[in-house]
């Protein structure tokens, strides 16, 4: 008798997000965004903060037989945690800090076992924008590509231009590090494409 293959909830409402989970084959059987309070907390650093947030929208889904996984990707300048551009001059503050300046992207994957049992992965990137002029700025700015977007900028579409040097996961600066969600899915048991 063979053992049913395990479903897969993704807790995420991000169309990227199922776009490179298609790259491995997977297609979940089920997308329920987790709702959970994305505060940083006091003196939190982003590498905590991404797999805190990772967990917790995890946890927060109610995944019953299936799994649950679950992401969460943060820009960060140091130890300061970009936010989540939501109107134009935070997109902007985002870009002018990033200008000409290397930064990290920590994107923290889990994933939620029927048991309760939780697998967790982290990929850091370094990446670097180029010295953006104002005119550079106000192009990408009405665009329209920063917007709900973590530091201000979506590397798959324009701003992929302005950056000369990056040394890591690209998917995981789009949202969903391929490398480590492939070896978090296989352990669970998942067949892979």
């Amino acid at each position: 008798m063979s053992t049913p293959a395990p479903t897969l909830i993704l807790a995420s409402a991000s169309p990227r997000r199922r776009e490179l989970l298609a790259r491995l084959g997977v297609e979940p059987d089920a997308i329920a965004p987790a709702d959970i309070d994305e505060s940083p907390r006091k003196g939190e650093l982003p590498r905590n903060y991404a797999t805190r947030m990772a967990r917790e929208k995890a946890a927060a889904v109610d995944g019953g037989n299936a799994h649950v996984l679950a992401g969460d990707t943060v820009v960060a300048c140091g130890r300061r945690i970009l936010p989540k551009a939501e109107d134009q001059a935070t997109a902007r503050r985002c870009l002018e800090l990033l200008s000409g300046r290397r930064h990290r992207v920590l994107s923290a994957i889990a994933l939620a076992a029927p048991d309760g049992s939780m697998r967790e992965r982290l990929s850091e990137t370094q990446l670097k924008f180029k010295r953006l002029s104002a005119e550079e700025i106000d192009a990408y700015i009405a665009s329209g590509e920063w917007e709900g977007k973590a530091g201000g900028y979506a590397i798959q579409g324009m701003a992929e231009a302005l950056i000369p040097w990056i040394q890591g996961s690209h998917s995981g600066v789009v949202g969903l590090p391929l490398f480590e969600t492939r070896a978090l899915l296989k352990a669970a048991g998942f067949t892979l494409g």
